[in-house]
């Protein structure tokens, strides 16, 4: 490996380990007939390539979501790079690709997203088999490459790869928080706020497709509005959308804990549209490690958030992530964590091991010194508590009447949420009736029995 190389010594590997049966081959004449869109990471990936496939639609290309279609002569990635996790898989999909290429079932390869934007010199270098590697604001240059006329006129528009009763509105793009473990401001770039207008008819479009659940989402959707209007917007936001005809039920995602908008929880309290949940990534308790991370707040202030949040909305679900393992933490600081999670009974939460990313502040200033072994016994110590919690939370609702929205039928059972549960990273409803219902209905059900992670329920 060339000393100057500067790609984690880990993706490196990953791409090498690849490349050993991969060979270099001239391109194919594209057929511009259909294009595969394989999304990788976050829901915000999902939007930008929601959006892709729009400007591809309306200049008459065929596209498809996330398929092993052979037709497809043409793959873009929209890949992931914020974590080890994300990186591996998206190095294991472009690879796969790239060996699609070499046998002659592709014939266009692009790499697009955020590993593009963070690693492009290294992936152009390591997977010839890329046509071309484009980053997190390239999608004018990806549309006109493979053909299509890139319209500014298309930017509200969406080809929804979500359910069709659900759909993500990412509000901004990038970060100003700077925490010290997170990549996202170097690969996204600083906050920038989408206007309102252009959401507001964004959720209009999505309304008109048969949209019901609105889930706003952005890298810290509190920070909404600063930058464009000189000062936080989400409440006002928030009020707009609900005035939105077809929509039923809003979401709240990726909260920013620190200048949390007070006015957001009136908003929340007062309207009958926005569910009662919110995502607040919280990260840590420790005085001493919220210092560290710079996050710009309390063990106070985090207690003090909740509590008001809790008075204002008695029955909002608090959903939460913790980051243990951080450079420093020491088992006195895991324990005024796990007495967090004790205390304050998340109703869902997700918990991950510090892992170093390169050129973060943590990377450059800190020193990762908390064994590999003692991270991940924490992680699972706090799953445990939390698994408990959840039961007992779960167990609380047997009996009760509740709104679901139908997501789809499967091995038997109709599957819907309820509004303090978000698709994908929450649990579910499991009902059991004999009658189909369409995606997309809103039912009454009683709570019949539960476990750690799922209701089951009848029809009411």
């Amino acid at each position: 490996m060339d000393k100057d190389f500067p790609l984690a010594g880990s993706l490196f590997l990953l791409i090498a380990f690849g490349n050993d049966y991969l060979c270099s081959r001239k391109n194919r004449k594209m057929k511009k007939t259909k294009i595969n869109v394989v999304t990788l990471g976050c829901s915000k990936n999902t939007v930008d390539s929601e959006h892709l496939m729009t400007q591809l639609t309306a200049s008459g290309l065929s596209v498809v979501a996330d398929s092993n279609d052979t037709q497809a002569r043409t793959v873009i990635v929209n890949t992931c790079g914020f974590i080890g996790d994300a990186k591996e898989e998206s190095i294991d999909t472009i690879l796969s690709f790239a060996r699609a290429k070499t046998a002659g079932t592709i014939d266009k390869l692009y790499v697009a997203g955020c590993l593009g934007e963070r690693y492009r010199e290294e992936l152009e270098k390591e997977i010839p088999e890329a046509d071309r590697i484009f980053g997190v604001n390239d999608w004018a240059e990806i549309v006109r490459e493979v053909g299509a006329e890139y319209d500014p006129l298309q930017t509200t528009g969406r080809h929804l790869t979500t359910p069709s009763h659900t759909a993500f509105l990412k509000i901004s793009e990038g970060c100003n928080q700077g925490c010290g473990y997170c990549a996202i401001p170097l690969i996204r770039g600083r906050h920038k706020s989408v206007p309102m207008e252009e959401l507001l008819a964004e959720t209009a479009m999505l309304a008109k497709k048969g949209v019901k659940e609105l889930i706003v989402i952005a890298q810290d959707t509190t920070y909404y509005g600063l930058d464009l209007y000189g000062e936080r917007k989400l409440a006002e936001l928030l009020e707009k959308l609900c005035a939105v005809q077809g929509i039923e039920w809003i979401r709240l995602h990726y909260t920013y804990p620190s200048q949390f908008p007070m006015d957001v929880i009136r908003v929340m309290r007062d309207q009958p549209k926005i569910c009662k949940y919110i995502d607040i990534p919280f990260q840590h308790v420790s005085d001493s490690q919220l210092k560290a991370m710079r996050r710009g707040l309390t063990r106070e202030q985090t207690y003090g958030l909740i509590e008001q949040l809790r008075a204002e909305i008695p029955e909002i679900a608090i959903r939460t992530t913790l980051l243990t393992g951080y450079p420093g933490e020491t088992e006195t600081d895991f324990a005024e964590l796990l007495e967090f999670v004790e205390t304050v009974r998340f109703d869902r939460l997700g918990v991950f091991a510090y892992s170093e990313e390169e050129g973060t502040y943590s990377a450059e200033k800190l020193r990762d010194d908390v064994p590999e072994a003692i991270k991940q016994q924490r992680v699972e110590r706090i799953m445990q508590v939390q698994a408990r919690i959840s039961n007992e939370n779960n167990t609380r609702r047997i009996g009760r009447i509740e709104r679901v929205i139908v997501d789809r039928t499967e091995n038997g059972y109709t599957i819907g949420r309820t509004q303090y549960d978000s698709p994908e990273v929450d649990q579910e409803v499991l009902i059991e009736t004999q009658c189909p219902i369409t995606p997309g209905e809103f039912r009454k059900v009683r709570i019949t029995s539960a476990d750690d992670y799922d209701l089951y329920a009848e029809l009411v």
